[in-house]
């Protein structure tokens, strides 16, 4: 299988290069040439297998020409080590819970799959890999804790100062080992516009072996559609049609999600649910795609005003603008709207974060101008990581799982850096 980019279909690696090299050199993000298609009949085993057993199939189904089956049981049994719970919520509406993982939030499935295929891909390799992240919240700890005394790869993790919960933050720069922690004077998009930066610079890339981890690296996006089919897979059965709501940020993990319904999973819908933060759910309502400095808010992992994954998204839909629109529907909300979410669902015995929040009211609002589907909505962390916007919403205190409270007692470390990428460059040159 090879792997092109987004901005050129002509420029096409091995899976090897795609994984380590993240980004393409014209600045596109790879895809894979095709996507294989499950049959029929494998859809309908789904509900039979356990989330390892789906795993191996459809991780085989799109790896088979570049790992054995050995490698690929490996790589699956190293990523589904935690459950991902599909709650009911209300009549027809479903909580997909994906915090479950080390560091309680969604990038655990992406950050462990590509900390294991990186290993298994660079076995021969004596040269040390500098795995460089933008966060704006979970991925630095999902990366970190995923990539964690893997010997031959330093992690470096760039984070916008204030801007990241403490327990995020606490989750990346308390580590050491091998992994850095950069807190940047900006927003997260300085963050991602310096990781861009590093990864296009000739100088650099003579000196140091350089990749990312972010969801622009088709090894920390292509797993995230393992959970869709687990979903599917756990919902009763029913005639009406299915609709994903997901909270969004970068377009990652939609993205993920159209990757699956383009195998062959039957959903019929995806909603792209957003904070003001809101350049997508703009385009997806007939404006043209236009970035723009980010804003802050309380579900802040999704503070992203210039999505990477979008172009990821509109190669998914042969770039016919028409279908795009057709097949995701977006809605964004204030914060609010976001508390008063997280107030609302609570008599139902269930606790929202931010995020969770956010998608749950986009698939609301789907849900009711749409009847007759099931809808399920990705709860994306644990409400724990977000506990001050949760605590005051609902006037009460969390209790933390013992794992995230643990977090909280180790001692920050980090290195202040500006937003200008000579400072960035001088401090990776400085570690050549």
């Amino acid at each position: 299988m090879k792997y092109y980019s987004t901005q050129n279909p002509n420029h096409k690696v091995s899976l090897s290069e795609a994984v380590i090299k993240g980004l393409a050199p014209d600045n596109g993000l790879y895809m894979p040439e095709r996507i294989p298609t499950l049959s029929q009949d494998q859809i309908e085993s789904l509900s039979n297998m356990s989330f390892q057993e789906i795993g191996y199939l459809v991780i085989g189904s799109l790896f088979t020409e570049d790992l054995t089956d050995v490698q690929i049981k490996e790589l699956v049994d190293h990523t589904l080590t935690f459950d991902a719970p599909l709650v009911q919520v209300e009549d027809d509406v479903y909580s997909l819970e994906l915090f479950h993982g080390p560091t309680l939030a969604f990038k655990d499935f992406g950050a462990r799959f590509c900390s294991k295929l990186m290993s298994l891909l660079l076995t021969d390799s004596d040269q040390k890999v500098r795995v460089l992240v933008a966060t704006s919240g979970d991925t630095g700890s999902a990366v970190a804790n995923g990539f964690l005394g893997v010997e031959g790869v330093e992690v470096i993790i760039l984070f916008p100062k204030g801007k990241v919960s403490l327990l995020q933050e606490k989750q990346f720069t308390t580590l050491g080992q091998n992994i850095t922690a950069l807190e940047v004077d900006g927003v997260f998009d300085d963050c991602q516009t310096l990781v861009k930066k590093a990864f296009l610079d000739p100088e650099l890339n003579e000196k140091l072996l350089l990749t990312s981890a972010n969801s622009i690296n088709i090894a920390r996006w292509i797993p995230q559609c393992l959970y869709y089919f687990y979903a599917y897979s756990r919902l009763p059965k029913s005639s009406k049609k299915i609709v994903f709501s997901v909270p969004s940020g970068n377009f990652g993990n939609i993205g993920a999600g159209i990757l699956a319904q383009k195998m062959g999973l039957p959903i019929d819908q995806f909603v792209a649910a957003t904070n003001v933060n809101k350049v997508v759910p703009d385009y997806l309502r007939g404006k043209e795609f236009l970035a723009k400095p980010s804003i802050q808010t309380v579900s802040n992992s999704m503070d992203v005003g210039n999505p990477s994954n979008f172009p990821r998204l509109q190669a998914l839909y042969g770039n016919d603008e028409e279908l795009f629109r057709d097949k995701v529907k977006g809605y964004f909300y204030d914060d609010q709207e976001t508390v008063k979410a997280i107030q609302a669902v609570k008599p139902n015995g269930y606790t929202l974060d931010p995020h969770g929040a956010v998608g749950y009211l986009g698939l609301k609002a789907f849900m009711d101008e749409n009847p007759g589907y099931v809808g399920v909505f990705l709860e994306t962390a644990h409400p724990g990581k977000f506990r001050d916007v949760v605590e005051e919403a609902l006037e009460e205190e969390l209790v933390l799982p013992e794992r995230l409270a643990a977090f909280l007692e180790g001692k920050k470390d980090v290195i202040p850096m500006g937003k200008g990428f000579e400072e960035f460059k001088g401090f990776l040159e400085g570690i050549a």
